[in-house]
């Protein structure tokens, strides 16, 4: 029999699709726990089948309600309970949080076991600049709402890294192209599966390619940060002239300051010289 943990939560790491990611030390924890939070238990059980073992499966997600996670933390008390996601690292765009804030005010031990997580992986394979990055979830569901989160980003000068859903993954390039022209971007998908797909290049062109090639399975959805060149004083009168054409100096400025990077107060002057002359 193997040496019974300390009792607590235990932050376990799983595989996000290759099973044999799985480390030897979080493969020991499962095996000397008392029990496993999980997000589904059809899917943590096949990985504990795998591994040989069983154990009580708890089921543990977003719609869980308060009484759950205080009966889960008062179990903690007396037992060691680990906590894993159905891919990937717990609580990186999954739930459970919740749970280790309650863990903390209630003095219950805490300990987290590194290992898989998609975005990393997606980054790592991307060949996009990783001194600096920024993971901010999943892109939002309706068109307006994506679109802001990504003109709300748009300025940061570093990689972004989002996760996508296979049915939405077009609809977040177009808008991708719309407020982030000429950005590098990067598609992973299926990470460490047997169909691993990196497609990498401009928005237009990874459009027309899964229009073709619908995609399938988990996808990590990252844009490079934007170019260190800055645009000539002649292509920022260009733009300008352009956006004139159908909007508003405020809002033609803003599309031209996206673009290129320069000072809006400049652009907003050279705007109105531009409508004057």
């Amino acid at each position: 029999m193997p040496e019974p943990l300390e009792p607590g939560l235990y932050i376990v790491a799983t595989p996000i699709g290759n099973l044999g990611d799985i480390t030897m030390r979080a493969a020991d924890v499962l095996r000397r726990c008392d029990g496993v939070a999980c997000e589904d238990t059809r899917v943590t059980g096949k990985l504990m089948k795998h591994l040989g073992i069983s154990k009580p499966l708890w089921r543990y997600d977003d719609h869980s309600e308060h009484r759950d996670r205080d009966r889960l933390v008062d179990s903690m008390r007396g037992r060691a309970v680990a906590l894993v996601s159905d891919a990937g690292t717990p609580l990186v765009s999954d739930p459970g949080y919740r749970l280790v804030n309650d863990c903390r005010e209630e003095g219950i031990a805490v300990t987290v076991l590194p290992g898989p997580c998609a975005a990393i992986a997606g980054l790592s394979v991307s060949g996009l600049p990783n001194d600096r990055f920024l993971f901010a979830g999943f892109l939002p569901s309706k068109d307006k709402a994506r679109r802001d989160v990504l003109a709300e980003l748009a300025p940061i000068d570093t990689t972004l890294i989002f996760y996508e859903t296979a049915p939405r993954l077009t609809k977040s390039l177009l808008a991708i192209g719309e407020v982030l022209p000429d950005r590098e971007i990067a598609v992973a998908r299926e990470l460490t599966k047997m169909h691993e797909e990196l497609r990498r290049g401009p928005a237009e062109g990874l459009i027309g390619w899964f229009e073709a090639h619908p995609p399938k399975g988990e996808i990590v959805l990252l844009i490079g940060p934007p170019s260190d060149q800055k645009a000539s004083a002649a292509d920022a009168d260009a733009l300008l002239l352009e956006a004139l054409e159908t909007s508003k100096a405020s809002q033609a400025v803003a599309q031209v300051a996206k673009a290129t990077g320069l000072d809006r107060k400049m652009l907003y002057a050279r705007a109105m010289e531009l409508k004057r002359g």
